[in-house]
């Protein structure tokens, strides 16, 4: 279930450090990500900004060697803390990735599966589930009437958007995009930042993106990183406008990166 909190921050990120084995990726990261908003992460290659947002549920322990130091607060609780079970944790916090990554399955069965791993075994409470992720992810006119045909016939735009789908049905909190757009066409860009959007009103929304103007376009807050540093974390306009920072000036003016 979604859950509800007071604090206006999803996440509190405080003098986080990460090393890949000997090699040190972020140093003394701290930024507090707030709730129902979407916060964009911005930097070039290299920098830190997939890291960061891996972490945040975890899911970069999957790579070998990993240790950290300093903290980061989910609802005020330490996401590495001893009683955080990461199969929690990553159900409030989802995940869509860079490219498209469809189950070889039908698109009911993409969506219904979060909610059947999570014991929904009911067809009447499945059929709404899967139905209400497909609406909200902007995409249920388009598959409604081919709901038992596999994923792979969809194109890559309506891919990403079932995987949005796929990732709403099991009613998170956060939801962190890693590059979503990054292969698909302007078209489907477009469709997919419009739903992005209309998602902030139900979920908090971090999303990692090498085109700074979609950051612009969609974003609330921006942050950008650079050799895994924090350099500058404030209000989308003021960061495009008004730089703090001469390292983001030159960046967001194309002087590097």
């Amino acid at each position: 279930m979604t859950v509800i909190t007071s604090n206006q921050h999803a996440f509190d990120i405080s003098d986080f450090n990460l090393w890949y084995g000997s090699s040190q990726a972020l140093f003394h990261i701290n930024m507090e990500i707030p709730r129902n908003k979407i916060t964009a992460v911005i930097g070039p290659s290299g920098c830190g900004k997939s890291t960061m947002l891996k972490t945040l549920n975890r899911m970069i322990e999957m790579v070998p060697n990993v240790n950290t130091s300093g903290s980061i607060k989910y609802n005020d609780n330490d996401i590495f803390s001893k009683g955080q079970m990461v199969e929690e944790l990553r159900t409030h916090v989802g995940m869509v990735f860079q490219k498209p990554n469809p189950f070889p399955k039908s698109i009911y069965d993409n969506v219904a599966y979060g909610p059947r791993i999570h014991g929904i075994r009911k067809k009447k409470i499945l059929d709404e589930v899967v139905e209400k992720s497909l609406r909200d992810a902007a995409i249920w006119d388009e598959v409604k009437d081919r709901l038992n045909q596999n994923a792979y016939g969809l194109s890559g735009g309506q891919q990403q958007r079932l995987c949005i789908a796929r990732c709403l049905a099991i009613e998170p909190d956060v939801i962190l995009m890693d590059e979503p757009t990054s292969a698909l066409d302007p078209i489907s860009t477009l469709k997919v930042e419009e739903l992005i959007k209309e998602l902030k009103d139900k979920y908090t929304i971090v999303i990692v993106t090498h085109n700074m103007q979609q950051a612009a376009r969609i974003s609330d807050k921006t942050a950008f990183m650079l050799n895994g540093e924090l350099v500058e974390f404030t209000d989308t306009d003021t960061l495009f406008s008004n730089p703090k920072d001469k390292r983001t000036e030159d960046y967001i003016t194309g002087r590097f990166g």
